[in-house]
């Protein structure tokens, strides 16, 4: 009979130690650690290893060319972020904060799917049928043909869907969390009950074409909780990310084997449930003031998107020690590196002075394009004059000062001419721009972080910036 052995797991970061401790050793989490028992495999000799069964080789050219068709909710926002739609025998994992809207968005979505003909089924570990109809009907869905159920056990849940006779579509877990299997001692929610739940529902998914959709929980620092191992076995890995005080919600896809990685998709919270935004450009910068000073305009590329942002700065004399430094929405270290790169290399005093900056409208910016607006909107905020209203800026700052090039400045500029911007204030690169994209918008190259300093010593008329 195999014996049973016993380890202590850290279900922070899944590191595996013989004994207890309070703190984890690999991600410095305090008790995270965990008692799991495992079977220990038999002696030799005992039946312990046998022999391997030969597996078959496919060629990597199909002769059958088989098209796998996606299976498309309508939702442009939420198709556009899974590369144009749910892939057959796939496993989606989605995450995000409490209450940020996981539940509402997927039934929404597989509402959707199911009155497209697909056979949708919807299993929550963490609501009753009851409740998820009450969201329903609050939602205006109460009559897509959606089959609820309310398991945890992954054993039951197999052999629900590998039904070939009538074969299953979509499917949702919400949550991965909640599921158990019965063969481990260990309590929902562990490494070890996580890892084996997703493995077993990813195995049945994949056999029978079924396309599966994983919620799950994140920790307190934002990230998927649970082992990494999870993010590594499913397909697709999707964010939903927002402030509980804006309506706007995003959904990021981070990672995904059948489409781009970093596409986002664009959704408002309202009393019907989520609304998909088809123009956050316009959405973000339609409270925007002219006039202020510290407020910039930023062409951002999220994905395959280009997005207009607004970024306000706000300078402020301190009288602390360590003057205050407040962001959100943007990288806190980036904005460390071009406040230094700016006393350093522009002469402007900023480090004694309280800084805020917020990226308007509840979106986090990742890339580094986002440096050049930065410094303008910090340059004004110090010398308490407004930028030109009708410019956008884009380009990454390096630590001498340069001003780098940044990926697709032709989409950038073709949404800000959609928008009625006149002028676009860019990095200095080898191409020339098309006579068409110099009709569209007036380009102003600059090659150095001094050129925006110089701005508001020419009156801040961007034309007399040094190209």
């Amino acid at each position: 009979m195999a014996k049973s052995s016993t380890s202590y797991v850290c279900q922070s970061c899944g590191a595996v130690s013989s004994k207890w401790a309070g703190k984890c050793e690999s991600c410095g989490e305090w008790n995270s650690i965990t008692e799991e028992r495992a079977e220990a495999a038999l002696p030799k000799g005992l039946g312990a290893k046998k022999k391997g069964r030969a597996i078959s080789f496919a060629a990597l050219r199909d002769e059958a060319d088989k098209d796998y068709k996606r299976h498309v909710s309508g939702i442009k926002e939420f198709d556009r972020v899974t590369g144009g739609g749910l892939v057959p025998g796939s496993a989606t994992l989605i995450g995000g904060d409490p209450g940020i809207g996981k539940s509402t968005l997927l039934l929404q979505a597989v509402c959707a799917l199911s009155k497209g003909g697909a056979r949708c089924v919807y299993i929550s570990g963490e609501e009753a049928v009851d409740q998820v109809r009450m969201r329903a009907r609050r939602l205006g869905l109460g009559d897509a043909p959606v089959e609820l159920a309310s398991a945890t056990s992954v054993r039951d849940i197999v052999a629900s869907i590998d039904d070939p006779q009538n074969p299953v579509d979509i499917l949702v877990i919400d949550s991965i969390q909640t599921m158990f299997i019965d063969t481990i001692e260990s309590a929902p929610g562990t490494v070890a009950q996580v890892r084996t739940s997703a493995q077993e529902i990813i195995r049945t998914a994949k056999a029978r074409g079924i396309a599966a959709i994983f919620v799950g929980h994140v920790t307190k620092d934002g990230q998927i909780a649970g082992p990494r191992v999870l993010e590594h076995m499913v397909d697709t890995v999707l964010y939903f990310e927002g402030e509980r005080s804006h309506q706007f919600r995003i959904l990021r896809s981070v990672k995904n084997r059948f489409g781009p990685t970093d596409e986002i998709g664009v959704f408002e919270m309202a009393h019907q449930g989520l609304v998909e935004v088809e123009n956050p450009s316009a959405l973000f910068l339609s409270q925007r003031q002219g006039g202020v000073a510290g407020s910039a305009v930023l062409a951002a590329l999220e994905g395959t998107r280009p997005m207009l942002v607004e970024v306000q700065a706000l300078v402020a004399p301190s009288n602390m020690a360590a003057p205050r430094r407040a962001v959100l929405g943007w990288d806190p270290n980036r904005l460390a590196m071009i406040v230094a790169v700016m006393e350093a290399r522009c002469g402007l005093r900023l480090s004694g002075n309280d800084i805020f900056l917020n990226i308007a409208g509840g979106i986090r910016i990742n890339e580094p394009a986002a440096d050049l607006a930065v410094a303008a909107a910090l340059a004004s905020a110090m010398e308490g004059r407004p930028l030109p209203p009708d410019t956008v800026f884009f380009g990454e700052i390096g630590l001498a000062g340069e001003v780098r090039q940044v990926a697709q400045p032709d989409l950038r500029m073709k949404e800000a001419a959609k928008l009625g911007f006149d002028r676009a204030v860019v990095p200095k690169g080898k191409k020339d721009f098309s006579a068409a994209m110099k009709d569209m918008i007036t380009i102003t190259e600059t090659q150095h972080v001094q050129d925006i300093a110089d701005l508001f010593a020419s009156g801040g008329d961007v034309r007399k910036m040094r190209a």
